[in-house]
């Protein structure tokens, strides 16, 4: 069914600033619970009794019912109405996150995860959408900038929560702690939101284009969550998923542009600058999400972070989002916005030179200003890119690019951490390898290297049999952890060289004039 706005008009007055943190509120909720889970993982796992790969479900289940109701959350906003539909989102959210807080096993936590995931997927999408439709395009900066501080803060602000309130609390507050704010956001909807006209004749519902949706959506993104745990195409169970994801997609779209009323309307796409804008949405998640995957590892397992610690070490870059996407939504409709991005890219790439040049020696200071920077610098990608993929589409078209827009940065950023985690281990075994063969007893260094650790435990009180295993030992931890820090290094040069691949995209985004003059953008 083709989007209609549910706004004839652009809301004025004080009220328009009561709907932009309504909306930027309940995708606030949303992105932080997709990361908040993380770092409470091991002390879930031992609370419920489940094993490493069972408790990754918590994360895996929430993640694949976000993405499947992301798409469709165009189609039932004009179904149930934008305002019941954004209120049952939140309710159905702040419930399930109860239901979470008090799971006594496995299975209701990951089934409870799975509503929580349903019900987030509508806030995201919606929220924006709703801020689209309810600002002029003269406004669209600032209105954009309220909801994108959420989005790009939320990744960091989760694990800091999360690991205050785990160490503190016990793991269990993680979901708690959304009631009250849940029911803030439920009574400002309440209130702010504009009534939903009278709905007229429905549409019979694309039962079909929802479950081929379902089926593709969900299996690929279960292959990115689960792919590098199984081997990715070792395992029969993984291929089978991906040839699932692969024709059900295929008939997705043939049934979704012979059907009168689909459910999700692909031909919102004919717009060049949403297509455009959609791809380079997946690679900003890539660079948002699965940095904040890796960064943390490398602080926990190379530098002896703890996880508190560690959501102390991202908190200033989540603080300097904020702070920078204030600015800029104040001045980004005064300059060609694929300009911006592309100074947020080359920032983002200093970044990532910075990040690989950290050693096993590297501190809390050396960590801080990249971390620092790349939060400014994200920021000057995702706020002008939505500008120039949403600013310019007939408010009619809104919910549905929405939809594609939300829907690219979190399969982007899935797919990031996916690859990011496959190419570590790769280049890890790579470099072992390499600095494994240099190591051997016919070097002059390497005998020295013993010789000197030998006698430094020996002088410690250890006999010498022992203290030369301890000497093997110690060089080969070296090893590991020296091939562990390249690897990383090539992670972070690896996300550099992919932002510097995407600029050519940035000729098919519009200025972001088309916003400013409320014309669409083909």
């Amino acid at each position: 069914m083709t989007s209609t706005s549910t706004v004839p008009e652009y809301v004025t007055g004080p009220l328009k600033w009561g709907i932009a943190i309504t909306a930027a509120l309940g995708a606030i909720l949303e992105v932080i619970d997709t990361s908040i889970v993380n770092v409470a993982l091991t002390d879930i796992q031992a609370s419920l009794g489940a094993t490493i790969s069972e408790v990754g479900w918590v994360v895996t289940g929430y993640a694949i019912a976000n993405v499947v109701l992301i798409p469709l959350s165009a189609w039932l906003g004009d179904y149930f109405g934008r305002k019941a539909y954004f209120i049952f989102s939140l309710v159905g959210f702040t419930i399930a996150s109860i239901l979470c807080g008090f799971a006594v096993n496995l299975p209701m936590l990951v089934i409870s995860r799975i509503i929580q995931g349903l019900c987030g997927g509508g806030l995201l999408a919606k929220a924006q959408s709703i801020l689209f439709e309810t600002f002029p395009p003269s406004e669209q900066g600032v209105a954009q900038a309220v909801f994108g501080v959420g989005v790009i803060a939320g990744p960091a602000i989760g694990p800091t929560l999360g690991g205050y309130l785990t160490d503190g609390l016990g793991w269990r507050w993680i979901f708690f702690i959304n009631l009250p704010f849940g029911i803030l956001a439920v009574a400002m909807a309440w209130f702010f939101l504009p009534k939903d006209k009278k709905q007229g004749l429905k549409n019979a519902v694309d039962w079909w284009g929802i479950i081929l949706l379902t089926l593709s959506v969900g299996s690929l993104q279960t292959v990115l969550e689960e792919g590098e745990k199984d081997d990715w195409f070792s395992s029969g169970f993984i291929v089978s998923l991906s040839i699932i994801s692969v024709v059900g997609l295929i008939l997705f779209v043939w049934w979704e542009l012979r059907v009168k009323h689909p459910a999700v309307e692909l031909r919102t796409l004919r717009y060049q600058s949403l297509w455009a804008g959609s791809i380079y949405s997946g690679i900003l998640g890539m660079g948002l999400y699965g940095t904040l995957f890796v960064v943390p590892i490398f602080a926990q397992t190379i530098l002896g972070f703890s996880a508190t610690q560690t959501g102390l070490l991202l908190a200033p870059g989540a603080l300097s989002s904020a702070v920078v996407m204030i600015i800029l939504g104040k001045i980004a409709g005064r300059f060609d916005v694929r300009f911006i991005i592309s100074l947020g890219v080359a920032g983002t790439v200093a970044v990532m030179w910075q990040l690989s040049n950290l050693t096993p020696q590297s501190g809390t200071e050396d960590l801080f200003w990249p971390l620092l920077w790349r939060g400014g610098v994200t920021v000057m990608m995702f706020l002008p890119l939505s500008l120039a993929t949403l600013g310019g589409l007939p408010k009619s078209e809104i919910s549905n690019g929405s939809g594609f827009y939300n829907l690219t940065r979190q399969l982007g950023g899935s797919f990031g951490i996916a690859f990011l985690t496959t190419v570590l281990q790769q280049r890890e075994a790579f470099h072992l390898a390499i600095l494994a063969a240099k190591i051997t007893n016919y070097d002059s260094v390497t005998q020295e290297r013993i010789y000197g650790l030998t006698q430094l435990f020996i002088s410690k009180g250890s006999d010498p049999t022992t203290a030369h295993q301890q000497a093997l030992a110690a060089i080969q931890q070296t090893i590991y952890t020296q091939a562990a820090v390249l690897s990383f290094a090539d992670i972070f040069r690896i996300v550099g060289v992919i932002f510097i691949c995407s600029l050519p995209l940035l000729f098919f985004l519009s200025k972001g004039n088309a916003a400013a003059k409320g014309a669409p953008a083909h």
